[in-house]
């Protein structure tokens, strides 16, 4: 409690560098890691130290469960292919790159050890180019796959990092039990998150819940299927990712309208919350990681992270280049996604968002003092490198990128009109649709309720306001069912229209959530 009035002031700080970040067009997770340097340096400020199981078991679970609940699937599911070749065979290709560079190159690294760094450092962070890509207007097929490899990578450095610390801890890997312990942690992980997430979908549909508790229930849940996935050895990253998936792909099913709009501001602030903090401590670490280096000298340790950031940039942008090639190639026998030619600036921006963040630190954070009673071998010089490597790639690339972005000009084969264009053509639809199943359905109560005329020509004139302010129970009844016959309409367009950009189509959907809502006070 001693250190509690600083933690408030720092919760303030964090809200006026992110209000500045938003001024000065800047990413917000760059100025709070040079906030937290800053401030970590100042006499008197109490040394942090941040427990790798805070991260893991506090900050990771949320995090990933909302971004599973804002990723469209469709899109996901269309690009599966880059997403999971930059989530799994990119991640690999890093993690090795970086093992046989740090054997290589850095006295007193093994190839095992090389690897442990290699699967810490090789997954780019969500958050950051979250953060970036807010500024900016990138094709959606970028964004698409940035936010798909995002969620998957995280999984698959872990899984590397394990193995890599097993080799390390016992002096010996035994490939066959490696590739069961693969299979398990990703089977037992998917399974364990769709399990429990239909479980909680059963919870919310069948129990009495109001919108409070639906919204404690969501919070929970990420929170029990990562905890419940990590205590069989599984994947609890794949877990939450999983099981956010389906209950964010069966929300209307089982949330009603106030849940679903209530509970979107709450996890909004709480994500903003947690993301804050948690980039604000990777500055104030600097400290806790610097005073370990030992016999290793300041300015070599940082030559060896800057060598490793250059090692992951060049690597990922190799990568992004090869995976046009492979598509190319494969178009000839197999039916891809976009067989259209990228050209060249799309793959170097995906290249070049590589930033990393929280997940490295918690692995390296998590690498034990000592092991079997001697202590953990470059365990201190393993955790500057990667703090070095968070830092640079949010400075080089976090501040760049949005320049790049804007100077390539990147065309997007998606868009052939503006979105505010395409979000009132869809709503035009939407409403013509809606009036027609109106007037075939309801035609005595259109004779029999006068505000439901006002609907009707508020449908047929896309107007936002319906004048008569009070609705008895029988009109109200007509215009949920209306509202929910829209919501059906629109999830049959967007699974039926590929190209249809699903931002758009949940942008209704609030629209149409906020319409029910109204009806709670008239």
């Amino acid at each position: 409690m001693d250190n509690f009035p600083f933690y408030l002031i720092l919760i303030l700080i964090i809200l006026l560098l992110i209000m500045l970040a938003n001024r000065i067009k800047v990413a917000y997770p760059v100025l709070l890691v040079l906030a937290g340097l800053c401030i970590s340096f100042i006499p008197g400020i109490p040394v942090l130290h941040i427990e790798s199981e805070l991260i893991f078991v506090l900050f990771l679970p949320p995090l990933l469960y909302e971004a599973a609940w804002q990723i469209s699937w469709k899109e996901m599911w269309k690009w599966r292919r880059i997403i999971g070749s930059f989530a799994f065979v990119v991640v690999f290709f890093s993690a090795l790159s970086v093992a046989f560079v740090a054997n290589y190159f850095i006295p007193g690294f093994s190839l095992a050890l090389g690897l442990l760094l290699g699967g810490i450092v090789s997954p780019p962070d969500a958050v950051s180019a979250g953060a970036i890509l807010r500024f900016v207007k990138v094709p959606r097929r970028i964004k698409s796959i940035l936010e798909g490899e995002s969620l998957l990578n995280d999984a698959s450095s872990l899984i590397i990092f394990r193995f890599a610390f097993i080799a390390v801890a016992t002096g010996q890997f035994v490939w066959h039990e490696a590739a069961l312990s693969f299979v398990w942690m990703v089977a037992g992980g998917v399974g364990i998150g769709v399990a429990l997430g239909y479980f909680f979908m059963k919870m919310h549909k069948l129990l009495p819940t109001d919108a409070n508790i639906d919204i404690v229930l969501t919070i929970l849940a990420p929170y029990l299927m990562y905890i419940a996935a990590e205590e069989v050895h599984s994947s609890g990253v794949l877990a939450v990712v999983s099981g956010g998936l389906l209950l964010s792909n069966n929300r209307l099913r089982f949330l009603s309208s106030s849940s679903r709009l209530r509970g979107y501001n709450v996890w909004e602030s709480l994500v903003f919350v947690l993301n804050g903090l948690i980039f604000m401590f990777i500055g104030l670490d600097l400290p806790q990681i610097t005073s370990g280096l030992g016999n290793v000298s300041l300015s070599d340790a940082v030559g060896y992270g800057l060598l490793i950031t250059a090692v992951l940039i060049i690597g990922r942008i190799l990568a992004a280049y090869g995976a046009v090639v492979t598509t190319l190639i494969a178009r000839n026998f197999i039916t891809v996604a976009d067989s259209s030619n990228p050209g060249i600036k799309g793959p170097f921006l995906i290249g070049w968002s590589g930033m990393r963040g929280v997940v490295s630190l918690a692995a390296a954070l998590s690498i034990p003092e000592m092991v079997n009673g001697e202590p953990f071998p470059q365990r201190n010089l393993i955790l500057f490198i990667t703090f070095v490597v968070i830092l640079a790639t949010l400075l080089l690339q976090g501040l760049t990128l949005p320049y790049l972005i804007r100077r390539l000009h990147v065309k997007d084969p998606d868009h052939t009109m503006p979105e505010e264009e395409l979000y009132n053509k869809l709503r035009n639809m939407m409403s013509q649709h809606a009036l027609e199943h109106l007037r075939s359905n309801y035609e005595r109560e259109l004779d029999a309720y006068p505000v439901l005329q006002q609907i009707a020509q508020k449908l047929d004139t896309s107007s936002l306001v319906v004048k008569e302010s009070s609705m008895n129970e029988g009109s109200k009844a007509v215009y949920r069912e209306l509202l929910n016959h829209q919501r059906k309409w629109l999830h049959e367009k967007n699974a039926e229209k590929q190209s249809l950009d699903e931002e758009i189509v949940r942008r209704l959907l609030v629209y149409l959530d906020l319409e029910e809502e109204k009806l709670h006070y008239f």
